[in-house]
C-alpha cells in the first residue's frame, strides 16, 4: 500500500496505485467495497482525486501523443500527457492553451474532469468549452466517444465530472494561435474593492487575461486593498525566444517547514511588503511566470507544515458580491488565519459545458488556509454560510471538507449526475457529499 496525499496534503490515506500503459490494459476486479478512480499528478487540492478502501488507476503512463494539425490547432492526446508537455509541443509552432489553471503540472485528463479555469474565463470559459471529444473507458469494457454531438449527456457529465464517468483514455482539444511567447503585463495597485470592479469591468472589455492578489488580512478602510494583473498576448514585433523546458522547477523545497512559521504575524508582514513593494506597472514578461509563478518552486505545498492545508475558493454572483466579499474578507482578517495566496478574479458569462461544473457568473475568491484542526473547520463554515446565503458555490476540485447539504445546495443537478456515474468509480469527495458515510 502507498501512503497518498492530495496537494493540499490532507487527507492522507493508504491505498494502492494501479499503473496503466495502454488504454486496453486491465483494472483490478472491483466489488461494492472496493471501486476504482483515476489518478493523474496528483494536484487536486482536496479529496476527490483519492479512494480509500478502493484502488487509485494511475494515468501517468497514459503519456502519448496522437496527432496534431499544426495548420489548425487540434490536438490530439493521451489523458495522462501534462499541460507542461504540451505547452513544449505547440508554443514553439506557434499555439498555446486556450485555458490554463495556476498550474502546467496537470494531466489533460485532470484538467478535464475538473473543468479547470483561467485568467481568461471573461473571454474563453472553462477548459471544456474548447474539448472538441473525448475517449471515455467504462468498466464494461466499452469505449466510447464523446463529444457535444456524440453521447453528448455522457459528455456533458464528464466535463467537470470529477472522473467518476469512467476513464478519460485520449481527448481531442483546439488550441490558440499566438506570435509571440510574450505577454503585455500591467500591474496595478487598488485600494478597495470598489476600485477593484471598476478596474475589473474596464479590464474584462480590452484585456485577455486578468487576476487580482488580494490582502485577506486587511482591515478597516484597507479592507479588499490588492494588486490587479492584465495581460495580452504580445504581437509579432518580438523575437520568439528559444524553445524552453516548461516542466522544469527552479528550486524545490526539500522538507516539510515547521506549521508555526505560517502565522497571523508572518502573513501579515508579508501582504504589507508585498502591496506596498515597488510596482513595474507595465512589463513584457514571459508566459511562464505570468502564468505559473509558483510552479518554479517545487513542491510549495510543504509551507503549511505536516498537517497541510485547505484552499477555500469560492464564486459569487456578480449582483450578490459587493455585499458578499466584504462579508467574507471581513470574518477571514477577524479569524487571524489566512495566507499569501489570495486571488480575485471576475469570471464572465461563457456557460460551462459540464453539469457539474464550477465556474458560473460572478466573483471568485480562492485563499489557502493551514490546517489548525477545528479552529480552520469552523472558519470554512462561516465561510460556506455566507456563500450559501448568497447563492454562491464552492470549487469541489479544491475542496476537503463541504458538508453533503452545502455541496447539494451548490450543484442542484447533482442528482442527474448520478445516473452518468460508472458503477466501479467513487471517491471519498462523492462519498462524502452525497452522505454515504465519510466521517472528518
Amino acid at each position: 500500500m502507498s501512503q497518498e496525499y492530495s496537494w493540499g496534503r490532507y487527507p492522507d490515506v493508504e491505498q494502492p496505485l494501479y499503473p496503466l500503459r495502454w488504454e486496453t490494459d486491465p483494472w483490478p476486479p472491483t466489488t461494492e467495497a472496493s471501486s476504482v478512480l483515476a489518478h493523474g499528478q496528483g494536484r487536486s487540492y482536496g479529496d476527490v482525486a483519492l479512494n480509500p478502501d478502493g484502488v487509485l488507476l494511475a494515468t501517468d503512463g497514459l503519456d502519448r501523443f496522437i496527432e496534431f494539425d499544426t495548420q489548425n490547432g487540434v490536438l490530439r492526446c493521451e489523458a495522462g500527457v501534462t499541460l507542461a508537455d504540451i505547452l513544449n509541443l505547440i508554443v514553439p509552432r506557434g499555439w498555446f492553451l486556450p485555458v490554463t489553471p495556476g498550474t502546467k503540472f496537470v494531466s489533460i485528463g485532470g484538467a478535464i474532469a475538473n473543468d479547470v479555469h483561467g485568467k481568461n474565463h471573461h473571454h474563453a470559459g472553462t477548459f471544456g468549452c474548447h474539448v472538441n471529444q473525448l475517449g471515455l473507458r467504462r468498466s464494461d469494457g466499452q469505449l466510447h466517444e464523446c463529444s457535444p454531438d456524440k453521447n453528448s449527456d455522457l459528455f456533458a457529465a464528464t466535463i467537470g465530472g470529477l472522473g467518476l464517468t469512467g476513464l478519460i483514455v485520449w481527448a481531442e482539444i483546439t488550441l490558440k494561435k499566438i506570435k509571440s511567447t510574450a505577454i503585455e503585463q500591467q500591474a496595478l495597485r487598488f485600494a478597495s474593492l470598489e476600485e477593484f470592479f471598476t478596474l475589473s469591468d474596464e479590464s474584462d472589455r480590452h484585456w485577455e487575461y486578468t487576476v487580482a492578489w488580494i490582502d485577506c488580512l486587511a482591515r478597516g478602510n484597507s479592507l479588499g486593498r490588492g494588486i490587479f494583473y492584465r495581460g495580452n498576448h504580445a504581437d509579432g514585433r518580438l523575437e520568439q525566444p528559444e524553445p524552453g523546458d516548461y516542466r522544469k522547477t527552479r528550486l524545490t523545497l526539500p522538507l516539510t517547514l515547521p506549521g508555526f512559521l505560517l502565522n497571523r504575524a508572518t502573513v501579515k508582514l508579508f501582504n504589507r511588503w508585498y502591496y506596498g513593494k515597488p510596482l513595474k506597472s507595465e512589463a513584457l514578461v514571459h508566459f511562464d511566470p505570468f502564468f505559473y509563478p509558483l510552479d518554479k518552486i517545487g513542491h510549495w505545498n510543504r509551507l503549511y507544515g505536516k498537517r497541510g492545508f485547505f484552499q477555500y475558493q469560492c464564486v459569487i454572483p456578480r449582483d450578490r458580491a459587493r455585499d458578499a466579499l466584504p462579508q467574507l474578507l471581513q470574518v477571514i482578517a477577524d479569524s487571524g488565519q489566512g495566507s499569501f495566496l489570495s486571488v480575485l478574479k471576475q469570471f464572465g458569462d461563457v456557460t460551462s459545458p459540464g453539469m457539474l461544473s464550477f465556474p458560473r457568473p460572478g466573483v471568485t475568491l480562492a485563499l489557502d488556509f493551514a490546517n489548525r484542526g477545528r479552529k480552520t473547520l469552523d472558519l470554512l463554515d462561516r465561510l460556506d454560510g455566507i456563500t450559501v446565503a448568497n447563492e454562491g458555490a464552492v470549487y469541489p476540485a479544491k475542496d476537503a471538507r463541504m458538508s453533503a447539504d452545502a455541496f447539494q445546495h451548490y450543484y442542484p443537478r447533482w442528482q442527474t449526475f448520478q445516473h452518468h456515474i460508472d458503477p466501479a468509480f467513487s471517491s471519498r469527495f462523492w462519498r462524502r457529499v452525497t452522505q454515504q458515510g465519510v466521517s472528518l
